[in-house]
């Protein structure tokens, strides 16, 4: 049986079909244009460099694209990375469907669906059920098939879905333990936060950012679409209740520096900000792990500050 990308030993050679994830074209130090590849299949993603790179090459080797790619993998600065000896389109009669390839959230679509719509009885604020109905009917489609992003945490299909509900667990939970919060409110951000990803982002396949994703952000977009909701509802988007709720969206990435135009200034959007980064953070912890040996320490995680995570070899 062909094994996976991360069943390969380190310099172990391998032949195999994989999807080109991102296709990036950048120039080396010699002024020639190489690939930045990131390649994929079911048990993640791994990236490559394809030097010198023609214009014809270029045009063949883009994002969402089968490959039968002959390599090595290799460690490079304490990272899982593939030696491109060659490569080529997947052809006719060959694996050539990205779906065979994409790693999937842990719960289907049905199951994120209803935990979702479970948690919309328990939004008693009638301007901000209504707002969180809406949007999450225009974007019914999407939520559940995206990605939560690019690369770092939930870069899956489903990604985004299963982000949301992790952090409605998480809210939950915090919500029994702390009677002062206002679940409508906190519910309502932790389904909305992320949202603006289905605009921010192309979808699953070959994962871009769009020209409003890039000169807007998601978070930005996401406040105007509560305000279009409003509108299209006849709610006074100046009540309250829906400026607490547009708020606590606008924070939720903490600190300005980090994207928000507003820090938190209500307990909920504080909550909700470092519910995001717990689930985040246990994520890309997680997927690390995985592909790690007990004993021995993960390759090095970007998005948490290129530490490394060491596995331990005794269970509960």
């Amino acid at each position: 049986m062909t094994k996976k990308l991360y069943e390969l030993a380190i310099d172990e050679t391998f032949e195999m079909f994989l999807l080109i994830k991102n296709a990036d074209v950048r120039t080396a130090k010699n002024g020639k244009p190489f690939i930045a590849f990131t390649f994929q299949d079911k048990s993640g993603q791994m990236d490559g460099k394809y030097w010198s790179a023609t214009p014809e090459e270029i045009e063949r080797y883009q994002s969402g694209r089968i490959v039968f790619l002959a390599g090595k993998r290799e460690i490079y600065n304490g990272n899982a990375q593939v030696k491109i000896s060659g490569m080529r389109l997947a052809r006719d009669g060959e694996p050539n469907e990205p779906g065979l390839f994409m790693e999937q959230a842990p719960l289907t679509k049905e199951e994120m669906v209803d935990e979702i719509n479970q948690t919309l009885f328990e939004i008693t604020s009638a301007p901000m059920n209504r707002v969180v109905r809406f949007i999450l009917n225009k974007f019914s489609q999407e939520v559940f098939e995206y990605p939560a992003a690019k690369r770092h945490h939930h870069a899956f299909t489903g990604g985004l879905g299963f982000h949301t509900v992790s952090m409605l667990r998480i809210a939950k939970s915090l919500a029994n333990q702390y009677e002062v919060l206002n679940k409508p409110l906190l519910y309502s951000g932790v389904i909305l936060h992320d949202l603006g990803k289905t605009m921010e982002l192309t979808g699953a396949v070959g994962t871009e950012y769009t020209l409003k994703g890039n000169l807007l952000g998601h978070i930005v977009m996401m406040e105007e679409e509560i305000s279009k909701a409003c509108i299209e509802l006849q709610i006074d988007e100046d009540c309250e209740e829906i400026i607490a709720l547009k708020h606590v969206v606008l924070a939720h990435h903490g600190k300005l520096e980090y994207g928000s135009p507003v820090r938190p200034h209500l307990l909920e959007a504080e909550i909700l900000h470092q519910i995001d980064l717990m689930d985040a953070s246990i994520n890309m912890i997680t997927q690390a792990l995985q592909k790690t040996t007990p004993g021995e320490f993960s390759e090095r995680i970007f998005g948490m500050d290129n530490r490394s995570f060491y596995k331990p070899t005794f269970t509960e």
